[in-house]
């Protein structure tokens, strides 16, 4: 069924938008290849292929009169690499009972299942107008969207939140506090002079789990000009097995044409577990079509003491607006393993999780 839906979807968007005038849709993507080799202490050294999060989607508004417009967004990833779908062995283990008898044995099957490459991404429907926008659906935190945006290598194999510059709350998706929430309403609100709010709610999806976390999150801007900062707030409310998260970050970025400053500090806390701190300032400089981009991280668990610094340096080069370039290496120097999520590649004793990349990226 999914291997069917996205060229369904692709035809039903591009019939739409030759005969309706009245809804305004278009498609977009997002095409990221790029080699990479990598090692890792402890772990595995190797040379890839990666298409890091290539999606392809369709987003549109309608107006409604007086000042309001119906919005949407449907977002899907998949693999370039790979095939859509791959194969895989599963083993099941169900119980039988014989007939005629009340006799119960176990028994375990092997077999092939398919599992789908094609993933959602944001996915939601909602309502713009002069209180700003309301969004229902699945759809990236607040917390997440602003981190996006000091990254210059986001959705790329060296982007921040996969090399110990930003924490763990810009990546996933779920219903659990992660980047991209699930069951989400998220509000966004007009712009004041520069200045906008943004906020979330997570609704539980299945009362029969013995869960009762809703989530929430919020977050406060100020953009002119070339400067940005900002200040976010999130929490799981994990009142689910006693597995609460908060965090909370202040970050921003200065653009002065030819040079670039930008970071965040987070602190991150999870009571009777926990307590970390990641933090990162970086900076790019530009000249001829091409831009230098060096990142320096720090994070470290409160409670063990265990510590790691990362670093980022790259090359990028717009080929034109929507084509770009680009290449770097990647350090992260891991004390242990152990809770911090940028350290557990790496092997019992910690040790470096080393990668260079080569890539290129292109938007429609």
């Amino acid at each position: 069924m999914k291997k069917k839906l996205l060229p369904t979807m692709i035809g039903v968007a591009l019939a739409g938008g030759m005969s309706a005038a009245a809804a305004d849709v278009s498609v977009f993507g997002h095409l990221d290849m790029s080699w990479i080799a990598f090692d890792v202490d402890g772990g595995s050294d190797d040379n890839v292929l990666t298409c890091t999060t290539c999606s392809l989607g369709f987003k549109g508004s309608e107006d409604l009169g007086n000042g309001l417009k119906a919005i949407f967004k449907l977002d899907f990833q998949f693999d370039m690499v790979n095939r859509n779908p791959h194969k895989g062995d599963a083993t099941v283990t169900y119980q039988y009972v014989t007939p005629g008898s009340s006799v119960t044995t176990l028994v375990t099957s092997t077999g092939v299942v398919v599992t789908e490459s094609i993933t959602d991404r944001d996915q939601w429907v909602g309502l713009a107008g002069g209180f700003g926008k309301v969004r229902i659906g699945t759809i990236s935190t607040g917390y997440k969207s602003h981190g996006a945006m000091i990254d210059p290598l986001y959705r790329t194999s060296l982007q921040g939140r996969d090399r110990g510059l930003q924490s763990a709350f810009h990546r996933g998706a779920g219903e659990e506090g992660q980047g991209r929430a699930t069951n989400t309403v998220r509000w966004d609100s007009a712009n004041y002079n520069g200045v906008s709010l943004v906020a979330h709610y997570t609704l539980d999806s299945d009362e029969t789990d013995g869960e009762d976390d809703n989530p929430y999150g919020i977050g406060l801007s100020y953009s002119n000009g070339g400067a940005l900062v900002f200040a976010d707030y999130i929490t799981n409310d994990g009142s689910h097995r006693s597995t609460e998260r908060d965090g909370w970050k202040v970050g921003g970025k200065y653009d002065m044409g030819m040079f670039s400053v930008m970071g965040q500090y987070e602190d991150y806390s999870n009571p009777g577990a926990e307590d970390q701190t990641i933090w990162h300032v970086a900076g790019t400089a530009s000249l001829l079509g091409f831009k230098g981009y060096l990142g320096l991280g720090f994070g470290e668990d409160d409670t063990s003491g265990n510590e790691y610094t990362a670093w980022t340096l790259a090359l990028m080069h717009d080929m034109s607006k929507r084509t770009m370039v680009y290449s770097g290496f990647s350090q992260v120097d891991c004390d242990l393993p152990g809770s911090l999520s940028a350290c557990r590649r790496v092997g019992a004793g910690g040790g470096e999780d080393d990668l260079f990349s080569l890539g290129l990226k292109h938007k429609f």
